[in-house]
């Protein structure tokens, strides 16, 4: 599942980006920006699933490969094959949802297919893999860990495999903590996933709501910040910490399910990791600063946020 978290730092990467590009920016390019960035997540997350599958049915593969030799060995006709059956697996590429991604997004085009070759033989070697097929009964936990087993062991900790998605996918730096939470949970319910749109509608209208809300309030957000800065210059303030800063106080303001305590701990967290070292106490004095202000004015109304998905 996608976090707020997560949706943050997409807004905020999406603002830094338009705000590079030119100073003046249009609600609607945000916007547009936005759903281009959590559509290269959708591909990224289809591309890991891709990966997994088809490491898991090169066993029938390998099976047919060395079975196929001029003077095959006893141990060439006896490869098992029971990981490539796995019933996981197989509800995973049965899906609809998978499959349609699979017909639009065509990962076959771009797998490294030396690279996948090389996991399943790691895979093949392992001790998980040889207590798998030893087993002949199939349960759901036994199909589900070798999936599991598969990504978080052999394909995250690879540092040929890294390379491969850092040069297929920009946004892997800034996804890889989601993609692992997202394939994981994938493989627990993948009946109940959706590949058409891995943001529900509501956590989609916060997004697009909180990147609108952003530029629209730019004018209201630094009228609070700019007394609060004293000696500082605002032009010498670091664009993410002021974008940072803005999101904040939209969040105080405008999104009243929020809880203040809630957006000052996770803008503190995204400065701390993704601008300078002082960034976090910095946003966290000034966010501080500003809610006991709105506070203290009464411009602060915040409802039950018990029932918020979000």
């Amino acid at each position: 599942m996608i976090s707020r978290r997560n949706i943050r730092v997409k807004v905020m990467q999406t603002l830094y980006t338009m705000d590079s590009i030119n100073n003046e920016i249009k609600p609607v390019e945000a916007v547009a920006l936005l759903k281009k960035q959590f559509g290269q997540s959708r591909r990224l997350l289809v591309y890991l699933i891709y990966f997994i599958s088809e490491v898991a049915r090169y066993a029938e593969k390998d099976a047919l490969k060395k079975a196929s030799k001029h003077l095959p060995s006893a141990e060439d006709l006896t490869i098992n094959t029971k990981i490539a059956g796995n019933e996981l697996l197989w509800k995973v590429l049965e899906g609809a949802s998978f499959k349609f991604a699979l017909d639009e997004l065509k990962p076959e085009h771009i797998i490294d297919a030396e690279l996948l070759k090389k996991t399943y033989l790691a895979l093949a070697q392992s001790e998980e893999y040889h207590d798998y097929i030893n087993i002949q009964a199939r349960d759901k936990k036994g199909e589900r860990d070798i999936l599991e087993f598969i990504f978080t062991n052999l394909m995250l900790p690879n540092e040929d495999f890294i390379s491969h998605v850092e040069e297929l996918f920009i946004n892997w730096d800034d996804d890889a903590e989601m993609m692992s939470v997202l394939v994981l949970s994938f493989l627990q319910k993948p009946a109940n996933y959706n590949f058409d749109h891995i943001l529900s509608n509501e956590k989609w209208l916060f997004a697009k709501e909180l990147v609108e809300t952003v530029i629209n309030k730019k004018e209201v957000s630094m009228e609070l910040l700019k007394p609060k800065l004293k000696n500082w210059d605002a032009d010498r303030i670091a664009t993410l910490d002021l974008i940072i800063i803005q999101m904040g106080i939209c969040e105080f303001l405008f999104f009243e399910t929020i809880p203040t305590k809630v957006t000052i701990n996770e803008y503190i967290d995204l400065a701390k990791d993704y601008s300078t070292p002082q960034s976090g106490q910095f946003i966290n004095g000034i966010l501080d600063n500003i809610h006991k202000e709105l506070s203290t004015q009464n411009r602060i109304n915040k409802k039950s946020f018990k029932n918020s998905t979000l």
